[in-house]
């Protein structure tokens, strides 16, 4: 009798580029969640397209719909395979057609609406991701079990405690780690121990403490079970796809020890990013093996000129001139003069250097070059592209509390000011 041949699993993968990104205002104002620069010369949707490339996943979409101007610039500039591997990331944005007329309504809206698109690559599977979370998984090994768990629908979990579990869609397991039951946010006073992790299905590395599944939203799912689900009129794969398919499909967990967050709030890309600049940060760009890709710009070294600098990190083409800095991060392009002291800044950088005929042009508007003038001393701050600050400005170094929202010249969000993209900070404004 001949051995049964194995078949490569036709992969692709589908990142969902979200929603308006309201939690991320002002950072999100003209560009899409995925597209927010991040770690200094990254974008955040370097993250997951990354995790794809190095695990052999080369057939990408990305499905976005709003302000995806610079979110296509940037994956135009940065992702080029060869023709040999067949790869490709392409963004597939809300369009009108014949059969659908409207935007996305929620992520297996937008899903449904593509997949003409994607029964032209005719896969065996797809992999769902988000575009707006941070961590590293080896996704070929997600992959692996969930083929040989003969399951139709795998869903990536995160064991966490019972405070925590009220924030997430919390998913009841047997002892196969197959699903039985799905919970949108459980109130904190319901009790839901029978949705504990069965003993049997709790990896080595759980703490005692992490009892509870909460799904991660990424989704690996049979083409065929794919098609059948979305034949409906569903627009959400967490609040009803998934609790309907757990019903007549073969729905399995797959547990994710790994560092994970979601990023999408002004305080959480914060934390997220100058966590970054401590000895040993939770997500390691530091890996040779399996790199983070990004725009290759090659731009020159950065220049620091006399400049005490402490658990930082600089992105290249930078020009930082006699300052202090720490526990900061400094995108591309950065201009930093004389007597500036930062603290807890991330600076985004810039998308172009200013030559002498641009520095006259601002000389006669009288308006700042582009960077930060002399003599400014800026705390907490998350200062957006192509920022102009005038010389001795004093940025959130005074102790006064704004509320959150808008302010003019600046956006406060749980004690962070943020510099809006394109922002003119006038000499000796004080925040």
């Amino acid at each position: 009798m001949a051995e049964k041949k194995y078949e490569e699993p036709r992969v692709l993968a589908i990142i969902l580029g979200g929603g308006k990104g309201t939690r991320l205002y002002p950072l999100t104002k003209e560009r899409s969640k995925p597209a927010v620069p991040f770690g200094g010369k990254y974008r955040i949707v370097d993250i997951p397209i990354s995790n794809c490339i190095n695990s052999g996943f080369k057939k990408i979409y990305l499905l976005t719909q709003f302000n995806s101007a610079s979110l296509h610039l940037h994956i135009i500039n940065s992702y080029n395979f060869d023709r040999f591997s067949k790869g490709f990331v392409e963004i597939l944005a809300a369009e009108q057609t014949l059969e659908h007329s409207g935007w996305y309504e929620g992520t297996a809206d937008a899903v449904r609406k593509n997949l003409g698109h994607f029964h032209r690559q005719n896969p065996t599977h797809y992999i769902i991701l988000s575009g707006d979370q941070l961590y590293r998984m080896d996704l070929k090994k997600f992959m692996d079990q969930h083929i040989a768990s003969g399951s139709n629908i795998t869903i990536a979990a995160k064991a966490v405690n019972r405070s925590d579990a009220s924030g997430f869609g919390i998913m009841q397991v047997n002892d196969q780690n197959q699903i039985t039951a799905f919970m949108e946010k459980p109130a904190k006073d319901q009790n839901i121990d029978d949705w504990k992790i069965p003993a049997k299905s709790r990896t080595k590395d759980l703490t005692p403490d992490l009892e509870y599944l909460a799904s991660m939203g990424i989704y690996i799912f049979d083409a065929e079970t794919m098609d059948e689900m979305l034949n409906n009129d569903f627009t959400d794969f967490g609040k009803e796809i998934i609790p309907m398919a757990i019903k007549t499909k073969k729905v399995s967990s797959y547990i994710f020890n790994g560092y994970w967050e979601d990023i999408g709030t002004i305080k959480s890309f914060y934390d997220a990013t100058l966590d970054l600049t401590t000895p040993v940060p939770h997500f390691n760009f530091y890996e040779e093996e399996k790199p983070i890709y990004t725009h290759m710009r090659n731009l020159p070294p950065s220049k620091i000129n006399n400049a005490d600098m402490t658990a930082s990190l600089t992105s290249e083409g930078c020009v930082i001139t006699n300052a202090r800095i720490q526990h900061s991060v400094i995108g591309v392009r950065s201009i930093i003069n004389e007597g500036c002291d930062l603290e807890g800044v991330i600076m985004m950088g810039a998308d172009n250097y200013e030559d002498d005929t641009n520095k006259a042009y601002n000389k006669k508007k009288g308006i700042p070059n582009m960077g930060i003038g002399r003599g400014c001393k800026i705390n907490k701050a998350i200062i957006d592209k192509d920022a102009r600050i005038g010389e001795n400005c004093c940025i959130n170094v005074s102790g006064k509390h704004y509320d959150d929202g808008d302010h003019g010249l600046f956006y406060s969000a749980d004690g962070i000011i943020v510099i809006r993209k394109g922002a003119v900070i006038p000499d000796g404004t004080v925040i």
